[in-house]
């Protein structure tokens, strides 16, 4: 292949320009002068005049109009990072950038070429992440034991629309909170009926790895990152800006942050200002008592909309709700104008909650009761007793936490729906849910309906399918944090 020809122009240039070429390799002799038109571009750009010690050839080029895409090549990042000393640079493997450009918020650690910066960065720093060039695509924070490498916070394209949050976790957090609350007050949370609601999702309002529910005038705080617990103090402060928020409760992941290089039996004891013991919250005009130290955050607020769906359905109807917690489906049920509510869970201390809820929303006892036994030997006691509801509500903890267990699940909730399916009078519902990710995500979950459709000897028709609530949101280029799947089934 020929050379490209050597003008005179860039002759005289490099005349002009001091670089010694004998100890330097070419590309970088080539990327010397381009930085020097560059910086002279910017100058030009601003409408600064050339200094007197620049080439005379080079204020003539400066005196002509810098092209458009001389001003469009230059890096938002690039430029922030030159003021930052030890920022390192995360730089991704040829054919892994796309992904990442396209807005997926988790660079794994295979996706990664090498990691440029003396001293290496360590968890939680913020560092720049480039494509197979060097060049910028983005930023976030580092994590030097997890899987996943970095959590991208922003893009270029956004670094250049929002250069004051670029680099900059602070200024970044409380941005991405008010946003949060800008978007919640537009759903209506809270209302005079509802004041129980996730504030931020993780990935959905693009801080992966944090989780904000509001409880009344409690926020509890789930963190799943290591970054999160880093910026701690940052975070607690912010929320505690909510309005509403009086209380604060921290509630650390233990699991997922020993994964993320943080163990927590070794951290400090929590503050004193962390908040214990109950709250009351309203949801759907229903109050209910929600426990601290509860299961997740203490209460379900995802559910909320099938929640309010199963009320429409109960006038009239003998309920049945299995794995019920601390009662959510089966008030609903009752305040929708149920004849007979059955709630049947394994956890005294959550049906010790049901029961307190019975009490706040005056509620008949006589139509509305809590036994604590295990589901599978509930229903296979039904069966044998001929027992039958109109309305059968079964939501089972998660069994399918990891991928790699995805086949026992799989068995596991084709059981339980075979056994909720012979509960439920003939033409009588059935509403099914998994809150497991990797039974979600693998859409497999129909599949294992039908199976226990089957197995049942029953026919089951889809009339509805949901997920979590609006207050939910989903980033759809991380589709990993779509978890719950909730169907509506007519069983014959």
């Amino acid at each position: 292949m020929k050379a490209p020809r050597r003008s005179d122009t860039d002759a005289q240039l490099e005349e002009e320009i001091p670089i010694h070429k004998s100890r330097l390799p070419l590309w970088r002799t080539s990327a010397a002068i381009g930085s020097a038109n560059t910086s002279y571009a910017m100058l030009r750009a601003c409408g600064a005049a050339a200094p007197a010690s620049v080439p005379a050839l080079v204020r003539a080029r400066l005196a002509r109009p810098a092209s458009a895409s001389a001003v469009a090549s230059s890096s938002a990042l690039e430029e922030l990072a030159a003021d930052r000393k030890g920022l390192a640079r995360v730089v991704l493997k040829k054919g892994k950038t796309q992904i990442f450009r396209d807005g997926s918020p988790m660079v794994y650690s295979g996706a990664v070429d090498r990691i440029i910066g003396r001293p290496p960065p360590k968890t939680g720093d913020v560092v720049l992440v480039a494509d197979g060039s060097e060049k910028p695509i983005g930023w976030g924070v580092y994590n030097s034991v997890s899987m996943f490498c970095v959590r991208l916070m922003q893009l270029e394209e956004e670094a250049k629309r929002d250069p004051a949050s670029a680099l900059n976790m602070e200024r970044l957090l409380e941005e991405r909170l008010c946003s949060a609350v800008d978007l919640r007050r537009s759903l209506g949370f809270p209302s005079t009926n509802t004041n129980a609601y996730r504030l931020i999702n993780s990935e959905g309002d693009r801080l992966s790895g944090l989780i904000v529910d509001i409880f009344a005038d409690v926020a509890v705080i789930a963190s799943s990152a290591a970054w999160v617990e880093k910026y701690r103090q940052q975070i607690q402060s912010l929320v505690s800006k909510v309005s509403d928020v009086k209380h604060i409760k921290w509630r650390s992941s233990t699991d997922i942050l020993k994964e993320e290089g943080l163990d927590m039996s070794e951290q400090k004891e929590p503050a004193p200002s962390s908040y214990s013991g109950t709250v009351k919250v309203m949801e759907n005009g229903i109050v209910y008592l929600v426990s601290m130290e509860g299961q997740k955050t203490g209460f379900y607020a995802d559910q909320r909309e099938s929640r309010h769906f199963i009320s429409t359905l109960s006038k009239d109807q003998r309920v049945l709700d299995l794995c019920c917690y601390s009662g959510g489906f089966a008030l609903s049920a009752a305040k929708g104008g149920a004849t007979n509510v059955t709630g049947i869970d394994s956890s005294g201390s959550a049906l010790d909650l049901a029961n307190e809820n019975i009490l706040l929303n005056k509620l008949d006892a006589e139509r509305i009761s809590f036994l604590k036994e295990d589901a599978t030997a509930f229903m296979k006691g039904a069966i044998s007793r001929n027992e039958l509801w109109d309305l059968v509500i079964l939501d089972p903890p998660k069994l399918a936490p990891r991928k790699k267990v995805l086949q026992s699940a799989s068995g596991m909730y084709r059981s339980l729906n075979a056994l909720a399916m012979q509960v439920v009078k003939p033409g009588g519902l059935l509403m099914t849910c998994s809150c497991s990710g990797a039974m979600t995500q693998s859409g497999l979950f129909l599949k294992t309906i039908q199976g226990a459709a089957s197995m049942a000897g029953r026919k089951v028709t889809v009339l509805r399918q949901a997920g979590a609530a609006c207050d939910h949101p989903i980033d759809p280029s991380y589709p990993e944090g779509q978890y719950l799947s909730n169907y509506l089934l007519r069983v014959m």
